[in-house]
């Protein structure tokens, strides 16, 4: 198997419309035209370029640490993962489609990245370079699996960036949760040199490969895909979704009047 293993400010290039919405600036598409976006991208060999798709709980923190701010401000692409913003968008005149991050990182693993392409993985675990090998042939995996603290470790963010800067061709995919993911794309992204694009996706490729089971479609399309996280995973998944979750409509709130 092809495996490579590693033992060791931005400005925006997206074309689309621009929706502001609860102090951030999103990129106004669906899954399709996400999709169609970073191909153009990749294909015309644009400047590096980072995708970072907030969700309610990412606004949540960013409520409550605005020094966060830069790491989507940052980003040239984003895009709304959360089809519960997407209704209050809309309660607002906004709109702003639901784009999820597993939905774009399926489409492009399953219908638009060959089996001999490299890509990059940051994070993740030997079964999902596996499953990749496995159930999509793709074999040519450079792959470099930070420590655990990455939040908290400036050199680690820097190992996983250049890692990044060095391997990218055309998708890496940053898999160490939020805002580590984030933190590892715009450091790339100061340090210059990479090509490409970085999808900050989160749990997408442990869907992808089964190691987490998705919500079935209709909860997906009811807006329940939370409470399928919450039931499947209680123990680490209940005060996201029942105290921290809830704040968002109180920041929404507060925001239209801002």
């Amino acid at each position: 198997m092809g495996i490579l293993f590693d033992t060791s400010t931005v400005s925006n290039t997206s074309n689309s419309s621009r929706i502001r919405f609860i102090g951030l600036e999103y990129d106004s598409m669906n899954v399709g035209q996400a999709v169609n976006c970073l191909l153009e991208h990749v294909d015309r060999g644009a400047p590096f370029a980072y995708v970072v798709t907030p969700n309610v709980d990412h606004l949540v923190r960013l409520n409550a640490e605005p020094e966060l701010r830069p790491l989507y401000e940052n980003a040239d692409y984003l895009v709304c993962d959360s089809r519960v913003l997407e209704v209050l968008a809309r309660l607002e005149g906004k709109p702003l489609p639901s784009a999820p991050g597993a939905d774009i990182v399926e489409n492009l693993v399953r219908h638009h990245i060959s089996p001999l392409e490299k890509i990059v993985l940051i994070g993740g675990d030997a079964d999902i370079v596996e499953s990749l090998a496995r159930d999509y042939g793709l074999t040519n995996v450079a792959w470099h699996n930070p420590p655990m603290g990455l939040r908290k470790n400036p050199e680690a963010i820097k190992r996983a960036a250049e890692f990044l800067c060095e391997h990218n061709e055309r998708f890496a995919f940053l898999c160490v949760g939020s805002p580590q993911q984030e933190m590892v794309a715009l450091e790339a992204a100061r340090m210059g040199g990479a090509i490409g694009v970085a999808l900050c996706c989160g749990a997408s490729l442990e869907f992808l490969s089964g190691k987490v089971t998705r919500a079935p479609l209709w909860m997906r399309e009811a807006r329940l895909e939370w409470l399928h996280r919450l039931l499947s995973e209680p123990h680490r998944l209940w005060r996201r979704y029942l105290i921290d979750g809830p704040r968002i409509f109180r920041i929404w709130w507060k925001s239209r009047s801002a």
